[in-house]
């Protein structure tokens, strides 16, 4: 084997057990973590929600019974019924489904957008990264609350699946320009350093030295920021959901429920304030959980 094959593979083996170390190591100080572990208690909790409602509760959360119409919670229903006699526990449970839903696709697809997007840009540079960075620029310079009405009140669907897709588009295109910045600014760093330079000398190619070289070293701050924005998304979802503007009836999401109990927050706090409750212990949990992440990724927090 000729000494650039071997000065090639001791560089990648280098590179991998430096990634390999900085990776077990935190999920050594993970593990050890109290913020990591109760906001991983959350999470799995609100994941199995999501996933099987039926496990934590029988009841239809579409059944309406008017003659409970705003009833305390009670034995029988332990969060109380709302306006239109609906058990507002089982709608809670069921909220979970779609909140979740459109936090995570929103979340996964905006963070694979701002990844490819910087890390072109970084790498390339020149007028490439002018370009994708003013481009990225214009759409960070657009309220996110007003980008996302316009969007969604230009387009008008009707189906379940279409609302959900329209919402998760709408948070995508507003939020790649953050990961994109974050990811862009760690390229940029890291394609100086000497391992990349000895991998180019090598002859690597474009593609292995991004995804065996760049990429590994790259990726903690923009992992981060992914899953705190999981977290923000779900509380955007909600929002404009509240606004009438996001997902409607028959939909149940934490957010429309909080929009149709608000109107009757003095005869009936209970339907508020439970998916409310919810959608905050929600959010916090993977804000906690990006902290602890980033406490474990940077060694100077250590």
């Amino acid at each position: 084997m000729s000494e650039p094959t071997l000065a090639a593979e001791a560089d990648e083996g280098m590179g991998s057990e430096r990634v390999g170390s900085l990776a077990s190591d935190a999920w050594r100080d993970l593990r050890r973590s109290p913020l990591f572990i109760v906001a991983g208690v959350l999470i799995i909790f609100i994941v199995l929600i999501s996933v099987f409602p039926q496990w934590f509760t029988s009841t239809d959360p579409l059944a309406s019974d008017l003659s409970k119409s705003n009833q305390r919670p009670s034995a029988q229903a332990w969060f109380g019924y709302d306006l239109q006699g609906h058990d507002v526990f089982s709608r809670v449970i069921y909220g979970a489904k779609y909140s979740v839903i459109v936090g995570v696709l929103a979340s996964v697809g905006s963070t694979l957008i701002g990844v490819v997007v910087g890390i072109t840009a970084a790498y390339y540079g020149r007028w490439l990264d002018g370009l994708l960075s003013r481009i990225g620029d214009v759409f960070l310079g657009i309220p996110f609350l007003l980008g996302a009405i316009v969007i969604l009140t230009t387009f008008t669907l009707t189906s379940t699946v279409g609302i959900v897709s329209l919402v998760v588009l709408s948070l995508v295109v507003l939020g790649w320009p953050v990961p994109m910045r974050i990811m862009r600014s760690s390229m940029i760093q890291a394609k100086q350093a000497d391992y990349v330079a000895a991998a180019r000398s090598m002859g690597a190619g474009t593609g292995r030295i991004v995804l065996r070289h760049l990429l590994p070293n790259c990726l903690a701050p923009t992992l981060v920021y992914a899953t705190i924005s999981l977290g923000a998304f779900i509380g955007a979802e909600a929002t404009l959901s509240y606004l009438g503007i996001g997902l409607h009836a028959p939909v149940v999401s934490w957010g429309v429920m909080i929009s149709d109990a608000q109107p009757y927050l003095r005869a009936a706090p209970f339907a508020l304030l439970f998916p409310a409750a919810f959608l905050a212990v929600t959010v916090l949990a993977f804000v906690m959980l990006g902290d602890a992440i980033r406490q474990a990724l940077d060694p100077k927090l250590r």
